[in-house]
């Protein structure tokens, strides 16, 4: 049904597809939803004891899954968790089709659209990166560039980073303050970069969130790694 980071595919019966072709029973739902059955019954939340668990995507978009009181919650019509289409600025990177929303500054390509800017400052005053040394290669770089890059010490890649966790922490904040989690777990990009988003991410947080609610809620990264998909799929009931 017209997924932000699918563009075209509009209406499209996948389900009736999968049916057809292997006659077995198919069920579609949200990756972000389907990702958070999985890390509960299978990853970061498993044998933990806590009914309250929050997944959040932060790959190629940025959206939440929300287990509370130990069952899936997707909203009146399968719309629940959907952070990455608030507003956290009034400009920005795009994503979910609004300039400053959540997943514009919390998403793979968000990053991405956050270097160009910082790199186009750079050029205009004849400076440049490591990772990009041409206003030609600025439509080139990938997240995984600027990642490297920063693993590497550049300073504008970890400023590039420093903002992408600060927004983070902002959206962990609002989540923490409304659903009061035990426990909130970071798929994708934060499981593989943790090290250069963890510190910032948690500083705005304890700034941010009610003490009483952040006291007991666990911030951790996803465990199932790339096989989750595969986890997710298995945890459909």
């Amino acid at each position: 049904m017209s997924p932000p980071n699918l563009i075209g595919w509009d209406y499209v019966r996948i389900v009736d597809h999968f049916v057809g072709k292997y006659h077995i029973k198919t069920i579609l739902e949200n990756d972000a939803n389907a990702c958070a059955l999985a890390e509960y019954k299978f990853g970061a939340a498993k044998d933990k004891n806590v009914k309250n668990v929050i997944f959040l995507t932060f790959g190629t978009g940025f959206g939440a899954g929300l287990i509370l009181d130990g069952k899936l919650y997707s909203g009146t019509n399968g719309m629940a968790g959907e952070i990455g289409h608030i507003r956290a600025a009034n400009s920005g990177p795009v994503g979910y089709g609004k300039s400053g929303s959540y997943e514009g500054f919390c998403s793979g390509g968000g990053i991405v659209q956050i270097a160009r800017v910082k790199l186009l400052e750079l050029f205009q005053i004849g400076k440049k990166s490591s990772f990009c040394e041409s206003i030609e290669s600025i439509d080139k770089i990938t997240a995984k560039d600027i990642a490297d890059a920063a693993q590497n010490g550049d300073g504008v890649a970890l400023e590039i980073y420093r903002t992408s966790s600060a927004y983070l922490g902002y959206s962990i904040a609002m989540l923490i303050d409304l659903l009061n989690p035990e426990m909130v777990i970071i798929g994708s990009i934060y499981k593989k970069r943790e090290n250069l988003l963890k510190d910032r991410c948690e500083d705005i947080i304890k700034k941010e969130a009610l003490k009483h609610s952040y006291s007991v809620c666990e911030i951790v990264p996803a465990v199932l790694g790339d096989d989750i998909g595969l986890y997710a799929a298995l945890a459909l009931e």
